[in-house]
């Protein structure tokens, strides 16, 4: 045996073995390692004997042994070798391979490493294995810059695999790779940039930041570049994975929770924020744990929601099921999160209810986190009609409100001592408010004692503010009625304004039933003896008023609860002419006028006549006052149009056809939060139909893509779903946004040219979207509403008489494009108009006689929509346009359509400017005040967008020296033409013009108290203030 290993041996070492043997050798071993993954442990060890084998072949030299044995071997493996590189990616044997050969790298690694001498150095030895990685390595990173991008990606996986059985490398040849990576990773193909993450964040370990040059990116900056900035999402999941968690990487990674990719927000949760991963959350801030919550909870992707349950799982593991430790981890004070991530615990850990005892105990010692416990225990109990459960863990009715009121007068105390627990003690009392409205109010003891309790802390002047409305939510709740409810806090009121100096303690409380008259002689007797301060003393008049903002802040909680009418509510009445009217009219404090101003619009919205008596003021006020109320003004505004009749509402301060300017001149505010809630508030006057203008509606909708609103994210997410949801619900709504589309189209055009470099839509985007607001198959289906199946067949016409007087070249291929997105009725349809199918095929007609094309993509939509017509209506096969024409001396259609394209003159538009748009022209007057107005700081919504009357002048007096339009459109458009023509005209003039108000009868004299309250300070404010004035 030995004999014949010998000769074996004897005979492998001979130099033919190189040529004869060793090419028959190799390549079955790759054969085989492609197939399967099981066998490379067998041929990694064939492969190391046959590479060992090898190295002893040597050539003797002059200079000295060539190792020819070594480099016939490399060769061939490195010829192997590039025969995987061109497969591309994804095909499984060319995988194979990769891994094999990265194994192999790492086992001839590991034997050189065990048959290495203790104490010696690897960098020390120079071994046939080393040699043979060094040169695979460098012959790979040859190929980094290959123009083959599956050549880069397999070049760069298997200098990626093999990175983890290299060993200790060379400084020349580490900063050889890393340069290579680092190019990869800005590579055009987002898999070789996935490749070259994975190698970085693998050669990440090893460096030592002490080492770079100054000005030298580290590894990890690069990473982090990868996970921010690179738009592929596979490439942010990889540097994800291996971007090591530290104060400095924990920001951006918790920025990937709100990233595009729904699996790498997954990932985030799963992954790097997992308990594993994170084993302690308060290593993040309080922000940056609630954030994460608020994202993870509120994602729109159900696998994101499970994974952010399961990271708060964990955080309630870490705590071992201490669900007061765990709310430790948040905020409960002053978020909302800690909520959503309790109840996020409770449904997905069911078993925590069951570890939840409220016993005595617990009650004495509340804190915010106990406090907000309870409170969240109950409301969940009754979201899931855990009653048996409810009733076993909370205490009784009497027992809570003594806890309640124990926990006031702390509160009280903390105030009185000036502690810094003041807001932990005004929360703990809120929550327990909060958790008394859902309790049982059977027992009449424990009702009569929270009764008490709850009107006793909104009568006391040091009750903070956010407790009151949560006072009136249980007053609500147990009161006899809404009257009983008033009168109760009418009591409140002039307790506080009286100051508790002139109330008889003695005096019985008053009876629900009590008359009308004797109520509001109480009102005016206890306002008398309000109206007894100093007047002229500065400190009293500042407390005066610091109580009646309390007193007005009181009575707002109260109307935002009742909705019966204030009519039958007479011991209200005393406070308006007490109270909330001279707050109105109030101009030393304005905080005491905006108070005043939003309690009555509360009361106008239950009280039909004291909303036509005070409309006009809230119209005033939405041109004078501050953003700040301009933005309950304009709610108030839209919420009086919604509740009440607009004629009935309108009728003392304007025309009803003037609701419509009204409407216009709110969405052309400045400010963008007033724009956003008169944009909401008049999408909802269009869907309930209360107001059909189209004019509105084209307002909208250049709001809607208008660069100006760029930033306004409320209004635009409001018409997001607005306008399609308006097109849909009803064919009608789409017959009005038919009726503007050409005028909308040409106005959105002149935006875009001088939007230039601003955030706006391309052109036609902008019109397929509107196409698509017009699609009849997309309308809802209901009783009783027959679809207009036609409409897009008109839409048509359209489109081609604006390509037919069209003169810009941008717009004509905008409108062509359009064609091929119509849904056309099929042929047998209803609505189906013979008329209407052989003008559009004169149309196409005209249009390639007059005015052609230049370009082949419109010519070829042209011809494409020409022969859709014909293969779905055979009837205009025998289409003859003199016989249509003929048809013009019994229909007048037939003979306006034929005036009409006799009118257009034959043009060579290659010769005509692209700018050059009739319509566009009709609508530069209206876009060029925009554009100047956007640099000089003027109304600039109002003068392009809108294309809006001047300030708020709803007259139309300075219409006498409008530019009659020679062409054949709608009105709306030439008073949108003229509005922008006599823009600074109206402006000179808004300030001294008064609204027109409509003369009516006089009201009855119990209805006329606010009217001539109003009228009062409409007359002051005239004398003392010229810009307060309407000019409507």
């Amino acid at each position: 045996m030995v004999q014949v290993s010998t000769k074996q041996r004897s005979r492998a070492l001979t130099p033919s073995f190189l040529t004869d043997t060793l090419p028959t050798l190799l390549p079955p071993i790759f054969e085989q390692v492609q197939h399967t993954t099981a066998n490379h442990r067998k041929n990694l060890v064939s492969l190391h004997k046959i590479q060992q084998q090898c190295s002893t072949i040597t050539e003797e030299s002059p200079k000295g042994s060539k190792l020819v044995g070594e480099r016939a071997f490399n060769n061939l493996f490195i010829d192997l070798v590039n025969r995987v590189l061109p497969i591309k990616k994804g095909v499984s044997v060319a995988d194979r391979v990769v891994k094999f050969v990265s194994s192999y790298v790492a086992y001839s690694t590991e034997q050189d490493t065990a048959k290495r001498p203790e104490g010696e150095e690897e960098e020390d030895i120079d071994t046939f294995s080393s040699r043979f990685v060094l040169k695979l390595l460098k012959h790979l990173l040859m190929g980094m810059e290959a123009k083959d991008k599956n050549v880069r990606f397999r070049v760069t996986l298997l200098t990626v695999s093999m990175i983890n059985g290299l060993g200790e490398m060379d400084d020349d040849l580490y900063v050889v790779l890393r340069e290579s990576l680092l190019n990869r990773a800005r590579d055009k193909e987002a898999a070789v940039r996935v490749q070259a993450a994975l190698g970085l964040a693998k050669l990440q370990s090893g460096e030592d930041e002490d080492d770079l040059e100054e000005g030298q990116e580290s590894l990890g900056e690069v990473l982090l570049d990868l996970l921010k900035y690179d738009p592929a999402a596979e490439v942010r999941r990889a540097a994800l994975y291996n971007l090591p968690r530290n104060p400095n990487t924990l920001p951006h990674i918790l920025a990937r929770t709100r990233d595009v990719d729904p699996i790498l927000r997954r990932t985030v949760y799963a992954g790097s924020l997992s308990a594993t991963a994170l084993p302690d959350p308060r290593v993040l801030s309080i922000a940056q744990r609630e954030d994460i919550v608020r994202n993870g909870l509120g994602d729109r992707e159900g696998t994101v929601r499970k994974a952010a349950a399961g990271m708060l799982g964990g955080w309630v593991d870490l705590v071992e099921g201490d669900m007061i430790e765990f709310l430790s981890r948040f905020d409960v004070v002053s978020s909302q999160v800690a909520e959503e991530a309790l109840i996020s615990v409770l449904v997905t850990r069911p078993e925590i209810l069951d570890t939840l005892e409220f016993n005595e105990e617990y009650w004495k010692s509340l804190t915010p986190e106990k406090a907000f416990l309870a409170r969240v225990f109950v409301d969940h109990c009754i979201s899931n009609k855990d009653d048996s459960r409810l009733e076993e863990a909370m205490p009784v009715v009497t027992s809570l409100a003594f806890t309640i009121q124990d926990e006031y007068n702390k509160l009280v105390a903390s105030t009185n001592e000036g502690d810094e627990d003041l807001t932990d003690r005004a929360f703990i009392v809120g929550e327990l408010l909060r958790l008394a409205v859902n309790l049982d109010y059977a027992d009449e003891i424990g009702r009569r004692k929270m009764f008490q309790l709850a009107r006793e802390m909104i009568s006391q002047a040091n009750l903070p503010e956010p407790l009151i409305p949560k006072c009136l939510d249980i007053l609500s709740k147990i009161a006899n009625g809404e009257r009983d409810l008033i009168r109760v806090v009418v009591e409140v009121v002039t307790e506080l304004r009286e100051g508790g100096e002139d109330a008889d303690d003695d005096e019985p409380p008053l009876d629900s039933q009590m008359s009308s008259t004797s109520d509001r002689s109480m009102i005016r007797r206890r306002s008398v003896a309000s109206h007894r301060i100093n007047s002229e003393d500065p400190d009293e008049r500042r407390e005066a008023a610091i109580i009646d903002l309390r007193c007005l802040f009181v009575c707002i909680s109260l109307l935002e609860r009742v909705n019966s009418n204030l009519q039958d509510n007479s011991v209200f009445h005393g406070l308006l002419p007490d109270l909330i009217i001279p707050a109105v009219t109030n101009k030393e404090e304005p905080a005491l006028r905006d108070q005043g101003l939003i309690c009555l619009g509360l009361c106008c919205m239950i009280d039909t006549k004291m909303a036509a008596n005070s409309f006009g003021l809230f119209i005033q006020q939405l041109t004078t006052a501050d953003d700040e109320l301009k933005v309950k003004v304009c709610q108030v505004v839209f919420d009086l149009l919604m509740v009440h009749d607009i004629n009935d509402l309108v009728s003392k301060t304007m025309a009803a056809d003037k609701v419509v300017e009204l409407v216009r001149h709110a969405l052309s505010q400045d400010s963008p939060e007033v724009q956003a809630v008169a944009c909401e508030g008049v999408a909802k006057l269009m869907l309930a139909g209360m107001i059909n203008d189209e004019t509105v509606l084209q307002s909208l909708v250049l709001l809607y893509f208008s660069p100006e609103t760029s930033d306004n994210q409320s209004l635009r997410q409001c018409l997001t779903y607005f306008l399609p949801v308006y097109c849909y619900s009803s064919p009608d709504n789409q017959r009005r946004m038919l009726s503007i589309f050409s005028d909308t189209f040409g106005l959105l055009a002149q935006l875009s040219e001088e939007a230039e470099d601003e955030d706006m839509p391309p052109l036609a985007q902008m019109g397929l979207m509107m196409v698509d607001w017009l699609d009849p198959q997309k309308t809802v289906e209901r009783e009783g509403v027959v679809i207009d199946t036609a409409i897009h067949l008109e839409l048509a016409e359209q489109i081609l008489r604006s390509i037919l007087t069209e003169t810009s070249k941008e717009m004509r291929k905008g409108f062509v494009s359009f064609l091929s997105k119509l849904n056309l009725p099929e042929a047998d349809d209803s609505s189906v108009d013979s008329i209407k199918l052989k003008s559009l095929l004169a149309l196409i007609h005209a249009i390639k006689a007059k005015r052609p094309f230049s370009d082949a993509s419109s010519k070829n939509a042209l011809v494409k929509f020409d022969n859709v017509l014909l293969k779905r209506y055979p009837e205009l096969e025998e289409f003859n346009e003199d016989a249509f024409r003929a048809e013009g001396g019994e229909n007048e259609q037939v003979e306006a359509f034929w005036g009409f394209i006799d009118d257009v003159n034959e043009k060579d538009l290659d010769a005509q400017s692209e700018a050059g748009s009739r319509r566009g022209k009709r609508a530069g007057s209206t876009t060029s005040n925009r554009k100047g107005g956007s640099k000089s700081g003027s109304r600039t919504r109002e003068s392009s967008v809108m294309s809006d009357d001047a300030s708020t002048n709803f007259d139309s007096d300075d219409n006498d020296n409008e530019d009659e339009d020679e062409d054949a459109t709608p009105k709306k458009s030439t008073k949108s033409k003229a509005s922008s023509n006599a823009t600074a005209q109206s402006k000179s003039k808004s300030k001294s013009k008064k609204m027109q108000v409509v003369e009516e009868e006089s009201e009855p004299e119990e209805d006329t108290e606010v009217e001539s309250l109003l009228d009062e300070e409409e007359d002051d404010d005239e004398e003392e203030d010229s810009e307060d004035e309407l000019a409507l």
